[in-house]
């Protein structure tokens, strides 16, 4: 197996490098590079740059803005906007609604909202995870009936990321109590202005707001918004979970959070050495990087796979294992290298234009808030003993 890239795929390379040189702006490279606390229009000026450009739906359709790039394009775009301190592109929009549009919508919801959700115009949540229903999803609760032309919805859905932005958010919903669980689902678009929709923020523990409980309180939704057929939207729901999951990797990120830790360990002393030069660091550093390259390849791998198919499979959760379990690790080494200067959490910290001095060296400073945000990526997209139970089904037929 050659794993070396082609003078075309460097040629490539060499062109996202110069894009993101030209067109990333720097303040927003910095505000990322440093961990600071980015808000709703940092991640629409970087969507609205990648639009501009034509990039920011690269594995959709041609004919409906896709770039038909390689599997191996796919991955040096991703690795190279990371290492540039591009913010990832929310996934909501193009890389889940977007894609379950294109494959189950009808003509017109794709003219209605496929260039709203590239442009960034529209900005989506996704609610799927309920009170008693978040791995086990098929249990939800929220119900809609039929009246008319429009669905009456009742109902509540939780750590809905983003909904305090949102103007649309795609959501499961039971629409049959008589049959199984998952075929009673159908697949809604509903939008966040409609009277009876309440967000309330949830403050998690690294003291962010980025999740939020929605109340759905007898919210009036046409019935054009159903996507794909009634009681099929569990089906539709594992299409998205497999792309979400996919993305959850976050192999780009965490080869650039690699090479920053590195950075650190070869500033931080330990026994009057550089922390690089530890033997136990060391070992700790080459499993994790071992892990990385090897979850490369095989993301690598399944991108082609997928491109052949049309979709991605089941060893979707493959990445989503082994990516957050490499995500963490990197997080909580990379506190650990910062040692004591990790323990004072400044909560001005995370503001990119803070006036607090910090506790120790700046990049201390938000170390702490991120090794804590790292420990929901096993639970999120389905947590990772569900994903282990879906590839003893689906995979090895057990």
């Amino acid at each position: 197996m050659n794993l070396n890239f082609t003078p075309e795929e460097e040629t490539f390379r060499e062109e996202v490098r110069a894009f993101l040189a030209e067109k990333l702006p720097p303040e927003l490279a910095d505000k990322t590079k440093r961990g600071k606390r980015l808000d709703k229009e940092d991640y629409l000026a970087w969507n609205r740059v990648l639009y501009d450009q034509g990039w920011i739906s690269p594995k959709w359709p041609v004919e409906h803005g896709g770039t038909n790039w390689s599997a191996i394009q796919l991955h040096i775009f991703d690795e190279e906007c990371f290492a540039a301190g591009a913010p990832r592109v929310l996934p909501f929009g193009t890389g889940l609604v977007g894609p379950v549009i294109i494959n189950f919508g009808t003509n017109e919801q794709k003219e209605e909202y496929l260039d709203d959700i590239r442009s960034g115009k529209v900005f989506w949540c996704q609610g799927f995870s309920e009170p008693g229903s978040g791995s086990d999803l098929a249990s939800l609760k929220t119900r809609a009936v039929l009246e008319g032309d429009r669905y009456v919805v009742t109902g509540q859905k939780t750590w809905t990321t983003a909904a305090h932005w949102a103007d649309m958010m795609f959501t499961l919903v039971r629409t049959d109590l008589d049959v199984k669980q998952q075929k009673g689902i159908s697949f809604l678009l509903i939008d966040m202005n409609s009277p009876g929709i309440t967000v309330r923020p949830i403050i998690t523990i690294d003291g962010e707001h980025m999740v939020n409980e929605v109340f759905i309180e007898n919210v009036e939704v046409p019935a054009k918004n159903l996507v794909g057929e009634l009681n099929k939207g569990w089906d539709y729901a594992k299409f998205l979970l497999a792309n979400e999951r996919t993305g959850i990797a976050g192999i780009g990120q965490s080869k650039d959070e690699l090479a920053t830790l590195k950075t650190i360990a070869r500033t931080e002393r330990k026994n009057g050495k550089p922390l690089i030069e530890d033997p136990l660091f060391q070992a700790r550093l080459a499993a994790l990087e071992i892990d990385l390259m090897a979850l490369e390849i095989t993301n690598m791998r399944m991108l082609a796979e997928e491109q052949k198919a049309g979709k991605p499979g089941p060893m979707s959760s493959i990445l989503k294992i082994k990516g957050t379990e490499i995500q963490q690790k990197v997080s909580e080494l990379s506190m650990d290298a910062v040692g004591v200067y990790a323990n004072p959490w400044i909560e001005a910290a995370m503001e990119a234009n803070s006036n607090e001095p910090p506790v120790g060296p700046e990049y201390a400073g938000t170390k702490t808030p991120y090794y804590l945000f790292r420990r929901k990526a096993s639970i999120y997209g389905g947590s990772n003993e569900i994903q282990k139970n879906v590839l003893t089904k689906a995979v090895l037929g057990l």
